[in-house]
């Protein structure tokens, strides 16, 4: 049954965390944006697909935006309950400050659960239709727009360009078409004027022109002397096909074999896979290095019949005519090259299989990792909210934003580490949480004891403490 102590804590930190999440959330959308504007920019993208890429987006940062919403609103709910003297009531009455924070404990372990599920179930979808529509995006032609004096190659195999485009936006000056082909088709087109307008399919782009000339090279490249070409007009129209500006849909299947885009349980699946596709290597390389290395199956034959004839051998050529010895050290090299050779081969395979096992594991452990940072930064900024007793926007974020950040560049580093194999991908990904710990129990710790931690007048009392502690031992040494 839910007591009124935990509806008030409940009431008091709902709100902050919705904020919160909502604006962090925000915030890491706009760094997507910040981060893709080049690509988005001029290609004349419509609002659902615009609408589709944000979606898509955020949703990948749902699992990063989580935590530092509940770190951000816990520090606020118990930073005001502080401030308004409510902890101090409490406390006073005889209730802990675990005992307080019981409610927010549970709410912590559901989120947690919550980014789980969706760091498993919903992140990798959000990821491959990510993927999906920015290469969409990214090969789309920009929309069209000529611009005076500056050369258009919106249109696959040609540049265009205008000295001048009237008001009306049809009417065109100083037209150059130049194709960049090398086929012996129109290479470049010169007129005076010209119309630009839209075919009534709407399929097509007509420049009607006028007064110009069309220069051709008929022939083979390899050619020395080929046919050159110049026809005068004084009408001239040229179509360009409009859906080579479209945007091309890439089928889900293309990135469906990204580790950042597989459940848990598909990660499984390929991680036995790459496992027992690295035991096989030991049986490859010995099963493929054999077929140059015949004679150790003589050895023991031939041990025998030296031993017999006993005859005394001091070197391995001993046993070879002297007709033979070149063909014979030729044939040795040529195996030694091919086992070099085998050996790269089976050592670069063996070492992308590697690389494969740590990049499964850095996203494995990311769907766990993630979900319990949820509850380590909990029991960080309870802790830090009752200790610093300030409300409100100020205090709470600069705190926050100083433990976001060593999350942040933990998080970062430990995947870095691990891609440069200087941590186990288990130690990598787990960094911020064994980091972060301590000092979340370290903190806990002290706010129960009502901890001066934050307190300027404790330090200044101690300081002061100090100063006269040294000044008595100074002037007793004097003596």
């Amino acid at each position: 049954m839910i007591k009124k102590l935990d509806k008030l804590i409940l009431k008091a930190f709902i709100g902050p965390f919705i904020v919160t999440f909502f604006i962090t959330l925000f915030v890491f959308v706009m760094q997507i944006l910040w981060k893709y504007i080049d690509d988005l920019v001029g290609k004349g993208l419509d609002f659902i697909i615009l609408i589709k890429f944000l979606i898509y987006a955020s949703a990948t940062l749902v699992t990063l935006a989580l935590p530092i919403a509940i770190l951000l609103s816990s520090i606020m709910t118990f930073g005001k309950l502080g401030e308004s003297f409510e902890l101090v009531a409490i406390k006073s009455s005889g209730i802990s400050l675990l005992r307080f924070m019981r409610p927010l404990f549970f709410v912590a372990l559901v989120l947690c659960f919550v980014t789980f599920l969706f760091a498993n179930y919903v992140i990798p979808v959000a990821n491959l239709k990510f993927a999906v529509i920015y290469n969409d995006i990214y090969r789309k032609s920009p929309a069209f727009d000529l611009k005076d004096g500056v050369f258009y190659n919106g249109f696959k195999g040609y540049s265009i360009k205008v000295a001048k485009k009237e008001k009306d936006k049809t009417t065109l000056k100083s037209i150059l078409i130049y194709e960049q082909s090398n086929n012996p088709q129109d290479n470049t087109v010169i007129s005076e004027k010209g119309i630009m307008k839209m075919s009534p399919d709407k399929k097509f782009l007509e420049f009607k022109l006028q007064n110009g000339y069309r220069y051709e090279e008929k022939g083979n490249m390899a050619d020395i002397n080929n046919e050159f070409v110049r026809l005068s007009f004084k009408e001239y129209n040229k179509l360009f096909d409009l859906s080579q500006l479209d945007i091309q849909f890439t089928p889900d299947s293309l990135y469906k074999n990204n580790f950042k885009m597989q459940t848990l349980r598909q990660l499984d699946i390929v991680l036995d896979s790459v496992n027992k596709y690295k035991d096989s290597f030991s049986r490859r390389t010995q099963n493929e290095l054999s077929l140059y290395f015949n004679y150790n199956k003589y050895k023991k034959t031939a041990h025998r019949g030296i031993t017999a004839d006993k005859t005394k051998v001091k070197t391995f050529d001993d046993l070879i005519p002297d007709s033979l010895k070149s063909l014979i050290n030729q044939a040795a090299l040529n195996a030694v090259a091919s086992s070099k050779n085998i050996m790269q081969v089976v050592s670069a395979d063996f070492e992308a299989s590697t690389d494969n096992t740590r990049t499964i594991l850095v996203e494995w452990h990311r769907k766990f990792s993630l979900s319990v940072a949820c509850l380590v930064l909990l029991f960080i900024g309870a802790p830090l909210g009752s200790i610093i007793r300030r409300g409100g926007l100020g205090m709470p974020i600069l705190v926050a934003l100083i433990f976001f950040t060593v999350f942040h560049l933990l998080s970062t580093f430990g995947e870095k580490l691990v891609r440069q194999q200087a941590l186990t991908p288990m130690t990598g990904m787990w960094l911020p949480v064994i980091v972060l710990f301590p000092i979340g129990v370290f903190l806990t710790w002290k706010a129960t004891r009502d901890s001066q931690l934050f307190n300027k007048e404790a330090y200044y009392i101690f300081l002061k403490k100090s100063s006269a502690f040294l000044k008595k031992k100074n002037n007793y040494l004097l003596k």
